[in-house]
């Protein structure tokens, strides 16, 4: 499985980050990093404006959803096949916001592994492709080595995933007056994507270089950015959509 995913992701996404080092003036590792996370991102947002559409279609419809949870709450049965029936009627695919997040997981965590586990400033000249040349790359940026540890960029890395979890995730269910596990626990996962997950980026993007931190933030803003653009996008279609 592993040497599968090696072969479709790993291989490739290396290649490409070292041809893009070697075509850039002065082999800039750093400016290579920027560039090649957002170009995969930027090939991946077909599959984040699918993912932004279905968060717009539950938000607008979340009171008739609501209603429904309420008005079945004694019957979990019915409760799910009347959430089912109107998500037929309005022709909303309940797997829509969840494939395209599965389809990018081994995508961006051999991008990660890519950054991590490259071996740069060397490189394995094994895995190239006959058309990549090997180049010298320049591991500085902006006065940081890249290869070394920052604590500057890894608080910039946890500051970046703060503000995407702020300007791309949903916002979190509201408190109800009748105990729920279920809601109980999607508040809890809420809190901990926006406020555990930023200070977990912070000591992973420390741990490791300056050229994963740097992935981290490029990768939260570029996210941001992308979420801007597709609500303003989505929103001229849907006048009354709410803002969060």
């Amino acid at each position: 499985m592993f040497a599968l995913l090696k072969a479709i992701f790993y291989i490739p996404l290396y290649n490409g980050l070292i041809f893009l080092i070697d075509v850039l003036p002065g082999h800039s590792v750093g400016i290579a990093v920027i560039l090649f996370t957002c170009l995969v991102k930027l090939v991946l947002s077909p599959l984040s404006h699918k993912a932004a559409k279905f968060q717009l279609e539950m938000k607008l419809h979340e009171p008739e959803i609501n209603r429904l949870k309420e008005q079945f709450k004694a019957d979990k049965q019915a409760q799910g096949k009347a959430i089912l029936d109107f998500y037929r009627e309005k022709k909303i695919n309940p797997f829509a916001g969840i494939l395209p997040l599965f389809i990018q997981i081994p995508i961006f965590i051999s991008l990660y592994y890519v950054f991590y586990a490259g071996g740069l400033p060397s490189i394995d000249s094994s895995l190239l492709y006959s058309f990549v040349a090997v180049p010298v790359p320049d591991m500085h940026l902006f006065g940081f080595n890249i290869l070394e540890k920052s604590m500057l960029l890894a608080v910039l890395a946890g500051v970046a995933q703060f503000l995407q979890a702020h300007y791309a995730m949903p916002p979190a269910p509201p408190k109800t007056d009748t105990p729920s596990l279920g809601n109980d626990l999607a508040r809890g996962m809420h809190m901990q994507m926006k406020y555990v997950l930023p200070v977990f980026m912070v000591f992973i993007a420390y741990a490791i270089n300056g050229a994963v931190a740097l992935y981290f933030i490029t990768s939260s803003l570029f996210t941001i950015a992308q979420e801007l653009v597709v609500r303003r996008s989505l929103k001229k279609g849907h006048p009354t959509h709410p803002d969060k």
